[in-house]
């Protein structure tokens, strides 16, 4: 059952990060940010508070 979760809890790359501040820079959503990178969305807008990345709110 753990192999199911090929990328489960994998370490943030620099180049993700770069990747995560330039989209929402450009104020690119949560979730088109995360299908990018190829990541949750939680596991993308923990990365962007940690990092003090402000992502834009899509309503």
């Amino acid at each position: 059952m753990s192999e199911r979760f090929e990328r489960h809890r994998q370490p943030w790359r620099s180049d993700e990060v770069a990747k995560l501040k330039t989209l929402a820079g450009k104020g690119k959503g949560l979730k088109e940010i995360a299908k990018a990178l190829g990541r949750t969305e939680e596991s993308t807008k923990e990365r962007a508070k940690l990092d003090g990345i402000g992502i834009a709110k899509k309503r």
